[in-house]
């Protein structure tokens, strides 16, 4: 058999230009102990930029270049907003276990938004809670409206529809306010942002266990984010059994990305199995 390393590969330039996102992501939990119990990171094109947590209580820079797109009062007034969210949070968290009729154990209240802007001008923006990992609510920005992705959310769903002012106030913030702070960040962050590094591409297989072999392709430190993998078996891209890992940071800011297949003993000597990425 024959896996084959890089000469193999082809690099290539994604189709779609360079996509920047701005998100936030504030976690609440219970019952972890070992864990602050509310946690907000804000990330410009997946890397971190500033961070806040319940220990420290104070709202910090991730980048040195992000302290330029800001003025000097801007990390006091975030500390401040995510001490107000942090006991909003902690009470949320509160009534969804008794909504959900939980009186012990491990439980998180998360929400995630952000937005997108594409080169040609196109935005995307999002707002959505989950809880315990699994949807729970989300912005319906087309209608203003909120959508309970179970019954005990629509609880939630109706009081927040009823005015429509929250609706109104995060469409207008994701569609406006966040593209703004995009294009703000690109800007000063331009030479982090902006830069490409190709990835570093390996073909290996190992067997684990009384499973049998797997085929694993890895790209690694690579940026931006965008990245399509290809795991192929005689020059021919794979679909159907591959397990697709998701795109990871790495310590140095870059990302890294799996796909992996289960093979036969004899499948592994009779084919050849490559990897074809595209960035």
């Amino acid at each position: 058999f024959s896996v084959t390393g890089p000469a193999h590969f082809m690099i290539m330039s994604l189709v779609v230009p360079g996509t920047h996102s701005y998100q936030y992501i504030y976690t609440a939990t219970v019952g972890m102990s070992e864990f602050p119990e509310f946690v907000v990171v804000g990330m410009v094109d997946g890397e971190q930029v500033n961070y806040y947590d319940s220990s420290i209580k104070e709202m910090i820079p991730r980048r040195e270049w992000v302290k330029g797109a800001v003025d000097p009062d801007f990390w006091n007034r975030g500390t401040q907003i995510l001490l107000g969210w942090q006991q909003t949070f902690k009470a949320g968290i509160e009534i969804l276990r008794q909504r959900f009729n939980q009186t012990g154990g491990v439980h998180t209240w998360q929400l995630m938004y952000g937005c997108e802007l594409d080169s040609d001008g196109t935005t995307r923006g999002y707002f959505q809670f989950g809880y315990d990992g699994a949807d729970y609510i989300s912005l319906d920005k087309s209608t203003l409206t909120w959508t309970a992705a179970n019954q005990r959310a629509v609880i939630t769903k109706n009081k927040w529809d009823a005015t429509g002012a929250d609706a109104r106030f995060q469409t207008n913030y994701l569609e406006n306010t966040c593209i703004e702070w995009v294009k703000k960040y690109v800007e000063y962050g331009r030479e982090t942002l902006l830069r490409t590094e190709r990835p570093q591409v390996s073909v290996y297989s190992r067997v684990s266990g009384s499973q049998g072999p797997e085929v694993t392709c890895l790209a690694t430190g690579f940026f931006p984010k965008d990245i399509v993998v290809h795991l192929q078996r005689d020059g021919q891209d794979l679909q159907e059994d591959v397990h697709s890992g998701e795109v990871l940071p790495n310590g140095d800011g870059s990302f890294q990305v799996r796909k992996s297949l289960r093979v036969s003993e004899e499948e592994l000597k009779r084919h050849q199995y490559s990897c074809r990425v595209d960035h």
